[in-house]
């Protein structure tokens, strides 16, 4: 069984930090049974997209969780699991990311915006985080990879669905699949999806142009890696969103996230 969303442990510099991001955890541990059985079907690689990419933790080159670009008035905005940064931790996004990219191509986080539930108690309903993000030269990332995804709303049971995450890893491709969705006790979008292993915490589920969930919320996006659930996307999302479009100042992140697994 694996959790796409616990505590890692990233070299940065000669110190180790605690983070919230992906890590394996032995066999027996899910605390939720998975929802009834559905379609399932298989992770396998795909063709990088420009507009999902990895994200990487302080100075290292392991990335550690998936995000991807919202479409915003600013054209520099991200989308990932809240459970994937930390305040006190730099991070980067290198949307596109291949094995061969080196770091021209990555955007750093320089704001991080939270639902206040996630702040005050890490509700999985609130694991979203919208960041405001930039590089030297001055480029958005929209304007980089092209418009972004737009924002959606959770998806009913049955909807088709493309999800594609980075694997813990450094270097590395991704991978992807379509399925269908289901909603899971509590309101949590669900779908089977085999494979979709540590990393892929904050991957993107796209309905087309528009982004309708993303790997984490309950248990950090799942105990078994066979199934995969997302926060609901509702008005939280939304305000969320308005809120980093206006700028100001960001939120600070929980160092340390604790997914039940």
């Amino acid at each position: 069984m694996h959790v796409r969303s616990a505590l890692v442990i990233v070299l940065l510099s000669t110190a180790f930090w605690p983070l919230g991001c992906a890590r394996a955890h032995p066999p027996g541990a899910a605390s939720h049974p998975p929802p009834p059985p559905q379609t399932s079907v298989t992770a396998g690689p795909v063709d990088a997209d420009p507009l999902v990419g990895a994200v990487f933790l302080g100075a290292a080159d392991l990335h550690t969780c998936t995000g991807s670009v919202l479409d915003s008035s600013t054209k520099n905005l991200i989308l990932t699991a809240a459970h994937c940064l930390s305040s006190n931790t730099p991070a980067t996004f290198a949307p596109g990311y291949t094995e061969q990219e080196g770091t021209a191509g990555r955007w750093t986080v320089d704001t991080i915006y939270l639902d206040a539930r996630w702040v005050v108690r890490e509700d999985p309903r609130a694991d979203v985080a919208i960041a405001r993000v930039s590089r030297p030269d001055g480029r958005s990332v929209e304007s980089a990879v092209g418009k972004g995804l737009t924002l959606g709303t959770a998806p009913a049971a049955g909807t088709i669905v493309a999800v594609t995450g980075y694997p813990l890893s450094v270097g590395g491709e991704p991978i992807g699949c379509r399925v269908g969705t289901a909603t899971a006790p509590g309101g949590f979008p669900s779908l089977h999806c085999v494979g979709l292993v540590d990393g892929t915490s904050g991957a993107p589920w796209r309905t087309d142009t528009a982004v309708v969930g993303l790997i984490g919320g309950l248990d950090g996006g799942g105990c078994d890696e066979k199934v995969s659930y997302s926060p609901p996307f509702d008005g939280h999302v939304a305000d969320l969103l308005h809120r980093a479009e206006a700028g100001g100042p960001g939120d600070t992140a929980p160092e340390v996230f604790e997914n039940g697994c």
